[in-house]
């Protein structure tokens, strides 16, 4: 791999920020990487235009232009099929060029959901999309800020079905994965800490028993695996553990249990990364943002933490 490895980039949904915090972003993530953008380029001039960024003065020599034309009611901040479309098109346009070997790793501004929805995609999310894309098995999504990482056993789930979901077999698969993928990210033995679904780990029993039936069998035949887990332990003591060196990365047993920690704690240098793809891709790790969208005052911060991640995970070099 070249010193700067070749990152392709998406720009999200044009309706939200994304092509804002990346235009701005950009001087940085020049010095940190060979950017190949892809997106519409109208959208591009808009976020470069909102940003008060001249495009351009910004250097950027590979842009993949999807090509579809802007709507001519088009609205920062609303949902529109059309910016659906356009924000699928270029995450299958890279999927398509990171799978072939032309992008050393992918790095994605956020899509809204419904959006894509409106556009006519089955796809829940970026992760749905690369893992049909791609043919992935198994895949899973880790948050990391700062001194603390979170893998989530289940993600876009409402809660009454991702609790039903916890069986010892998903724990089990997910553990697995994590140490595999971590491994080839550069970190062994990754010492994995599962957190409990219900309140106190669930009391024995007199608060639930997904604990003594699902999770805590799961990471007693990881341990047997070789895997270094531990747990289940209280969600309201596990990822403070974390924090203060205990674990290299946190399992939890659903969406917000995992997302409320790493936001709380580091809210934007926060990313996402993808566990199971054939590549590396990592994200800012929050949405479109349309409730600010056009205003010109959206934080980059992430965007640069999800490149630095992307060369971290791409080059073997995680560490504690």
């Amino acid at each position: 791999m070249p010193e700067k490895p070749t990152i392709g980039i998406t720009l999200g949904d044009p309706a939200g920020i994304g092509s804002e915090i990346l235009v701005k972003a950009l001087p940085e993530v020049h010095q940190r990487c060979s950017p190949v953008l892809y997106g519409s380029e109208w959208s591009l001039r808009d976020g470069s235009s909102v940003a008060g960024v001249d495009l351009d003065a910004l250097n950027i020599s590979t842009f993949v232009d999807v090509k579809i034309p802007k709507p001519t009611e088009f609205t920062f901040g609303q949902v529109s099929a059309v910016c659906g479309e356009v924000a699928v098109r270029a995450v299958e346009s890279a999927a398509e060029d990171v799978i072939s070997g032309k992008l050393d790793a992918l790095m994605t501004c956020p899509l809204n959901k419904e959006a894509i929805h409106a556009a006519g995609y089955e796809d829940i999310g970026h992760q749905e999309i690369f893992a049909r894309l791609s043919n992935a098995k198994s895949t899973a999504t880790m948050l990391m800020t700062t001194g603390l990482r979170v893998v989530h056993l289940s993600t876009h789930l409402s809660i009454i079905e991702a609790a039903r979901s916890i069986t010892r077999e998903i724990v089990l698969e997910r553990l697995r994965l994590i140490r595999r993928c971590f491994e080839q990210w550069g970190l062994s033995p990754v010492r994995i800490g599962v957190a409990a679904l219900n309140p106190h780990g669930g009391e024995g029993g007199l608060l639930g028993r997904e604990e003594i039936e699902q999770i805590r069998p799961a990471v007693e035949q990881a341990a047997q695996e070789g895997i270094t887990a531990m747990g289940p332990f209280p969600a309201d003591s596990i990822f403070n553990r974390a924090i203060v060196g205990e674990f290299d990365v946190v399992l939890a047993m659903y969406h917000d249990q995992g997302h409320i920690a790493i936001k709380v704690h580091d809210f934007h240098q926060s990313v996402s990364a993808t566990l199971g793809l054939p590549f590396v891709r990592t994200s800012v790790d929050h949405g479109t943002a349309f409730d600010i969208a056009g205003r010109g005052i959206a934080n980059h911060r992430s965007t640069i933490a999800a490149i630095d991640a992307a060369i971290t995970l791409v080059t073997g070099t995680l560490g504690r």
